[in-house]
């Protein structure tokens, strides 16, 4: 996995209740970060933007994924149109081009 990238879309994973796309994402998360090797990033844009913000029950597992050096890539832009740029709690803002970036350099791409 060293040469991909996740992309993360919506808030959690999957159709269905809040709850459950929540739960789901958390446990993705805690299994990814059990994997070796790991993604080199996971980019958050869209709705999953708020993955990466204050409230999220999912920071403590992406904090050990950027602690393992998994780069957190979370869209300007999105995080601007929810309003939610000073209530970030992990990653590094970026834009569409480190988005893109990512993405061209992946060898595999994992959209969830």
């Amino acid at each position: 996995m060293k040469n991909t990238v996740i992309l993360v879309t919506a808030n959690g994973i999957g159709k269905g209740p809040a709850e459950l796309q929540l739960k789901l994402a958390g446990k993705y998360f805690e299994l990814l970060g059990l994997q070796e090797p790991l993604p080199a990033a996971i980019c958050f844009y869209t709705e999953g933007v708020k993955l990466v913000v204050e409230g999220s029950p999912l920071l403590e597992k992406l904090h050990a994924l950027e602690a393992r050096g998994v780069r957190l890539i979370v869209c300007s832009t999105c995080l601007d149109y929810f309003e939610l740029t000073a209530k970030v709690k992990a990653g590094i803002v970026g834009g569409m081009g480190d988005i893109l970036e990512a993405q061209t350099r992946a060898e595999k791409v994992i959209s969830i």
